[in-house]
């Protein structure tokens, strides 16, 4: 597997715990919470591919995603305390799983043919979907419409990227610097309680 490959799956197995942990905090049963598991972590993802028209969708050609959605529901399940005491390592892991989504949604929807606008909004769509249909499915305002600088720190990751090709840096470079930027934006803007202003 590449290492693009390995994050990937990664950030599907947090978006999972993190789902998992919403549906413990609602008390719902374990089906109710593999359900918001798997949109939490392969949602956005589906909806981009939707979206593109790329079938069938990527999780459905590789059963690691779905033996990673399922790691997440039993981890979440059998070390939640724990877990709940390592929201800072989640956070960070969350945020790397936004960025490689990103990065991914940007590079399908390119493939596809897709102008740059359109497949930076498709790499949005694979980071912050999951996180929408998990909380609607929650009956919550999704968090990224009330609280965080969410999709923002995205925007600007997927903008770097794609400057960063059209002038022809190195594809690893350009990943790099997306990635960085979006968890740079996403740890100040915590630590710092910056928000974007209500309207």
């Amino acid at each position: 597997m590449t290492i693009i490959t390995i994050l990937d799956l990664l950030g599907t197995f947090v978006f999972a715990i993190s789902g998992s942990l919403v549906a413990r905090n609602r008390e719902f049963d374990i089906f109710g919470a593999l359900v918001v598991a798997f949109a939490t972590a392969l949602g956005g993802g589906t909806i981009r591919d939707l979206l593109i028209g790329v079938a069938p969708v990527g999780w459905m050609l590789d059963a690691k995603y779905l033996v990673a959605v399922i790691a997440g529901v039993g981890v979440a399940a059998f070390f939640s305390t724990i877990l709940l005491k390592l929201r800072k390592t989640l956070f960070l892991f969350d945020t790397i799983g936004i960025g490689i989504f990103t990065l991914i949604g940007i590079q399908k929807a390119l493939a596809q043919g897709l102008s740059p606008g359109v497949a930076l909004m498709m790499g949005i769509v694979s980071a912050v979907f999951g996180g929408v249909v998990r909380d609607i499915l929650c009956n919550e305002v999704p968090l990224i419409f009330r609280k965080e600088i969410y999709a923002t720190a995205c925007l600007a990751g997927g903008t770097i990227y794609l400057v960063g090709i059209h002038l022809g840096v190195n594809n690893t470079v350009a990943m790099v610097a997306c990635m960085l930027l979006i968890i740079g934006i996403r740890l100040i803007s915590v630590m710092k309680k910056i928000a974007l202003p209500k309207i």
